[in-house]
């Protein structure tokens, strides 16, 4: 069976930088994956995607895709690539979050998460099994098993249950994908498993034991955390679930977060991040920069003819102003949108590429420091 490659090429403390070669190019991590819920990043195209991002790997949705496009339909139309002519990489979740976050219309079940379409009420049932094959169909590169995500806080049984059944789920996952490749099918489609246990130590430690122990995947997400809990919670608990992960595959940390969860993950052995928190905050108007947060709708801007930020090379950066931003903005142009999606996203990029190179040269810590020296903030301890 074919299993990821991957190179440690550095590591500095608990900071790693990897690599690992996809069917469309090679991931080099700390890695950040903007998210392309309907297959795209809103406001952006995937020209934008490859050529002002340089992003080489985004994130898309199973659940989303599945609902808008139905698999025969997505097979049809040549996977998410060609769909969306983009010359990157594909990581797709698996529906889990979904099922979280819209469990109004959801009920679990040891087979699998049963719900009604926020789109058209219409019925579906998404086993192990299925989440797979929407995903082949997407020809998505990672794919991430079904899980069964609690929000925080929760009691221990609710927890006990969510680790049972994720196991479970995974098992049948990773038996299914097997199969597939046994039949020459699926080699280029990756598994990654997923951690679940909220912020109980315990729960933790047995969710990673029991999934690690099936062996088999290519790489191990660590579940169910911005769901709740402070960020103090947050890094604990990725402190103690990474010494459960296996120290030659990728850790992915689902759906986090800030920059400053960012960089505090990268410090605890993290290696791959998603969120819609850059783009999506775009949209409202707040931008990030290399000296904090700042509202461009803000009346102060108006004729600030300076860049949003001097330290970013990117597009918007390099050829309009704040006050261009802010006018943008206040006329309710559509523009707007996507000069600070573009901003914000290459921001994020850029401060894992940082990173990356900052553990490349044993320099991780003094990175980390003047992270937060220019926000005039206290290091964590």
């Amino acid at each position: 069976m074919k299993i990821l490659d991957v190179h440690i090429d550095a590591q500095d403390g608990k900071a790693r930088a990897l690599s690992f070669a996809l069917k469309q190019n090679t991931i080099e991590t700390p890695i950040f994956m903007p998210v392309g819920t309907q297959g795209c990043i809103k406001s952006l195209d995937s020209n934008d995607v490859w050529e002002h991002l340089g992003a080489k790997i985004i994130l898309a949705n199973t659940y989303h895709m599945y609902l808008r496009m139905g698999i025969e339909r997505m097979k049809m139309l040549g996977g998410l690539h060609q769909f969306a002519h983009y010359k990157g990489s594909y990581l797709t979740d698996s529906g889990g979050f979904q099922a979280f976050s819209l469990q109004q219309n959801t009920t679990l079940s040891p087979d699998g998460v049963a719900f009604k379409s926020h789109i058209d009420g219409s019925k579906h049932f998404f086993t192990p099994e299925l989440v797979l094959d929407i995903q082949y169909a997407l020809n998505s590169d990672i794919m991430m098993v079904l899980d069964d995500l609690v929000g925080l806080p929760a009691d221990e049984g609710r927890i006990a249950d969510s680790i049972h059944r994720t196991t479970e789920w995974a098992k049948r996952s990773l038996l299914y994908h097997q199969q597939q490749k046994m039949q020459g099918k699926a080699l280029d489609n990756h598994l990654f498993a997923i951690i679940q246990g909220g912020t109980n130590p315990h729960f933790r430690e047995i969710s990673a034991q029991e999934l690690v122990a099936l062996e088999g995947f290519d790489g191990y997400a660590i579940g169910g955390l911005a769901v709740g809990e402070s960020d103090q919670e947050m890094y604990e608990t990725i402190a103690h679930t990474t010494a459960f992960m296996p120290t030659h595959k990728p850790r992915y940390l689902m759906g986090v977060g800030t920059p400053e969860n960012i960089i505090e993950s990268i410090a605890l052995g993290v290696d791959m991040f998603d969120c819609v928190m850059p783009s999506r905050n775009a949209r409202n108007a707040t931008l990030f920069t290399s000296f904090g947060k700042l509202n461009i709708k803000g009346a102060r801007f108006m004729n600030d003819d300076a860049p949003i930020d001097e330290e970013c090379d990117c597009y918007t950066c390099r050829h309009y102003s704040r006050a261009y931003l802010c006018h943008l903005f206040r006329s309710h142009e559509i523009t707007y949108h996507r000069l600070a999606t573009i901003h914000n996203l290459r921001y994020y990029l850029n401060l894992v590429r940082g990173a990356r190179e900052a553990i490349l040269k044993g320099e991780f810590n003094h990175y980390r420091q003047m992270f937060y020296h220019k926000r005039q903030m206290e290091v964590p301890l």
